[in-house]
């Protein structure tokens, strides 16, 4: 029997740590991905790019927003495409990066800097990005994993805690 998630599901796909090699050619693949994704959904305000469809999630599809930081060493804005959930007027996001060993790039630049621009089926607009706190991350997640199974893999495989990322919409001034 494999890996049984906080609500006692058998967790399904690989739940061990991705080895260093695994790690690097997955973080290329999602680079690269990423890369046609944001380019799909801008050009297609999400008709195209916008939902994620793989395994049990496949008919339904979990939404897709861009996230756009500014880079923590270069200054340059970096937009990538993330699973989002809606709570209220927030979009919440999940640093998973697959579970993989470490937090992806776009975590650290929002840790560096909070301040966002999203892009959400043509509801575009700035926010403050803040890590969850122990709470709120308990409240969000189950709703995270009811939304996309993967993340309790994800959970599972990595020798971290996933940090769970509020974006909170900013008025205009």
């Amino acid at each position: 029997m494999g890996k049984v998630d906080a609500g006692g599901k058998t967790l399904r796909g690989r739940t061990t740590p991705l080895s260093a090699g695994e790690s690097n050619r997955a973080r290329r693949f999602m680079r690269r991905g990423s890369a046609w994704n944001v380019a799909l959904y801008r050009r297609t305000k999400g008709r195209l790019g916008g939902k994620w469809r793989v395994g049990r999630t496949f008919l339904r599809g979990v939404p897709v927003c861009l996230v756009t930081t500014t880079g923590r060493r270069s200054g340059l804005p970096r937009t990538v495409p993330l699973l989002r959930l809606r709570d209220g007027d927030d979009v919440v996001i999940v640093a998973s990066q697959g579970g993989m060993p470490r937090h992806p790039d776009w975590y650290f630049n929002i840790v560096a800097n909070p301040a966002v621009h999203i892009e959400d089926f043509g509801d575009d607009f700035d926010a403050v990005a803040t890590v969850a706190d122990a709470d709120t991350r308990a409240r969000l997640w189950p709703r995270l994993v009811d939304m996309y199974p993967g993340f309790a893999m994800y959970q599972a495989r990595a020798d971290r805690e996933i940090p769970v990322v509020v974006c909170r919409r900013q008025e205009a001034s």
